[in-house]
């Protein structure tokens, strides 16, 4: 069968560490051997990264080694010690003359609330991750970064569904390949771009069909914010983005930039203020390609990346998956 997730994109490979006791746990995206061209654009107002900085145009390096997504919140951030740790043992890193030093940039989303709020990934689930890394077909569901995942809390966990982490590819003209990974925590609901319908996400709290939030009526409306306010950071959708094309730093970003715009198309709401979404744009191959063209097509992987999410998910601490429903 055929493989259409993210390492379908030569060079690239996955891997993850999974507490399912927990729910949480973080995904390893390992770069091509000398690292690929990235960059980052992160739209949520309530992020948690480390290292992407680095990714903006103006600064110095272009290539990274690795790309860190993790459950956990701040604490999270922790994994990228690991996954540096791995690739410094096998070589990976910018040379300095005095070391190799490898650019880890990572993002983590808040899955606390859904298992073991004092359980978070740490540096040795990182290192485990890379360790489990392959180029075969990636593991979706409620794996790695993806298994606290949750969509749809405007009215709180009991009324959400679970999702978890997803991956799609489109190809386009001259062998173009674009994929993405994504780890769908988001607080918004789910919406299948095709049809516009709820597919995923919050439920009625009398009938369990589920609810637009814009469409709630004044008093539901008034718990679904409250109920924000009390647990702001519960929630953030994290992508990786990758292609075969040839793509400047600059060019990165743009991707990421149009990427942003799956979301949008698939997730309603998003990029409040309660959510850190955040997508990772890396160029890995030598083929000439259109920078609108590879971000259009991000665009759409992008969505068919959350509704995979959503569709691999299977129910975990007491939150009925799609298929569940």
């Amino acid at each position: 069968m055929p493989n259409s997730t993210l390492t379908a994109i030569p060079g690239l490979r996955v891997g993850h560490h999974t507490n399912l006791e927990a729910a949480t746990g973080c995904t390893v995206v390992l770069c091509p051997e000398g690292g690929a061209v990235a960059s980052v654009d992160v739209r949520g107002s309530a992020p948690g990264t480390r290292e992407t900085h680095l990714l903006y145009p103006t600064a110095l390096v272009e290539r990274v080694h690795a790309i860190c997504l993790a459950g956990g919140s701040a604490f999270g951030l922790a994994a990228a010690d690991g996954v540096m740790r791995w690739c410094e043992e096998h070589g990976i890193g910018l040379d300095v003359s005095l070391a190799r030093v490898p650019l880890v940039p990572s993002a983590i989303l808040f899955d606390l609330g859904i298992g073991a709020s004092a359980v978070r990934p740490t540096a040795a689930d990182g290192y485990a991750a890379c360790e489990a890394a392959s180029a075969d077909p990636v593991q979706l569901g409620c794996v790695g970064a993806g298994t606290g995942c949750t969509v749809g809390k405007s009215l709180g966990f009991n009324l959400a569904t679970k999702s978890g982490l997803g991956s799609a590819l489109r190809e386009g003209p001259g062998g173009l390949q674009v994929a993405a990974l994504a780890a769908v925590n988001a607080v918004g609901n789910v919406i299948d771009p095709r049809s516009g319908k709820v597919v995923a996400g919050m439920r009625h709290p009398r009938t369990g069909a589920f609810v637009d939030w814009l469409s709630l009526h004044e008093d539901e409306m008034k718990r679904s914010i409250a109920s924000m306010a009390e647990n702001p950071t519960a929630n953030t959708t994290l992508v990786v983005v990758a292609t075969n094309a040839r793509l400047t730093k600059a060019e990165c970003q743009k991707v990421a930039q149009m990427g942003h715009d799956g979301l949008a198309r698939s997730i309603n709401p998003v990029h409040l203020m309660v959510d850190g979404d955040t997508v990772f744009a890396l160029s890995c191959g030598s083929l000439t390609s259109d920078v609108n063209l590879v971000g259009a097509l991000a665009a759409e992987v992008v969505a068919d990346a959350v509704l995979s999410g959503v569709r691999e998910a299977v129910g975990l601490a007491g939150i009925p998956a799609l298929r569940d429903l």
